[in-house]
């Protein structure tokens, strides 16, 4: 089939080596301009660079619904669109100008997790699994039928880094083999069930912000969320930001008030957390490794040198 695709960043980068070494004729690729911001510039390959390396045609846009790019994909006639990691709303007169339509491939077991860093909020959930979705494109974001699913389990220890590079083996394959079902002809893909549906916002600042008031199984289950090269976890300390790079649950249990650096376990430093820590019924955040301001990184039991003291969400004086 001719395609055309819609992707940005490694995902997309993906997804476009997979149709280049496909059967299909990827006739033009449409791409966003590269961006500063920090979620931008993490898994930053450049599908640009791959379509122009492979002589295919490459439009950069920030949004999709301008008359230009639409003459232009009336122009390349393509048989079917795929977008990946495609940023922002294309409008149904895009999603609908080929004959096949448009396969969506989403990092999420759809209907949950629509929207945006759908790994990082399923680790948060503590989800026993995450996958890919190759979906049929319709008016509402991430909510046509779905074509294909394919899952991988959350492992103990996981990060959302170690997430990535497990469902990135997915998007090739998935998005080949969607092409495959759609070339047959069928249209009677299952719609999702959108009592099931759930949608998620950008990352930011405050998302990566700790509240000492969440469980310390919560609190780790952010750090690993925010793992390199993610922007990573931070609170306070004697009024410097101080990123948590690595931590678990401590084996004890640890009473008091949230954020107090208490007691040194095995190769960290516990810091009581949790709202009912102080009736004694929560383990703690064990941090092994911190970050501080000036960008050095140090073991949690260097830096912590005497126990005491405040961890808290905003800057305050010692």
């Amino acid at each position: 089939m001719r395609v055309v695709m819609f992707g940005f960043q490694t995902w997309g980068h993906r997804t476009l080596q997979a149709l280049l070494e496909s059967e299909h004729d990827v006739v033009t690729v449409v791409t966003h301009p590269r961006g500063e911001g920090a979620y931008e510039k993490v898994w930053a390959d450049s599908v640009e660079d791959l379509a122009r390396e492979a002589g295919v045609p490459v439009l950069i846009r920030e949004r999709a619904d301008d008359d230009e790019l639409y003459d232009a994909l009336k122009q390349a006639a393509p048989d079917v669109l795929v977008a990946t990691n495609w940023r922002t709303w294309i409008p149904p007169r895009v999603f609908s100008l080929p004959p096949f339509g448009t396969l969506n491939v989403h990092d999420a077991l759809l209907p949950a997790y629509a929207g945006f860093s759908p790994l990082i909020w399923a680790l948060l959930n503590d989800e026993p699994e995450v996958g890919v979705t190759a979906h049929l494109m319709d008016d509402t974001l991430d909510a046509g039928p779905i074509v294909l699913q394919r899952a991988v389990p959350v492992g103990p220890s996981d990060t959302t880094t170690d997430l990535f590079h497990k469902t990135l083996e997915l998007f090739g394959p998935i998005t080949v083999d969607g092409l495959a079902e759609l070339a047959t002809g069928r249209r009677d893909f299952p719609p999702q069930d959108r009592s099931k549906a759930s949608f998620f916002h950008k990352r930011a600042e405050e998302d990566i912000r700790i509240d000492w008031t969440w469980t310390a199984e919560e609190l780790s289950r952010l750090v690993r969320a925010q793992s390199a090269p993610y922007p990573q976890a931070f609170c306070f300390h004697k009024g410097q930001r101080l990123e948590i790079v690595r931590a678990r649950v401590s084996e004890a249990i640890y009473g008091g008030t949230p954020g107090r650096i208490f007691y040194r376990e095995g190769d960290g430093v516990a810091v009581v957390a949790g709202a009912e820590a102080r009736r004694g019924r929560s383990k703690a955040l064990l941090i092994q490794t911190v970050r501080t301001e000036d960008g050095v990184e140090r073991a949690a039991q260097d830096y912590f040198r005497t126990m005491g003291g405040y961890l808290t969400s905003y800057p305050r004086p010692a």
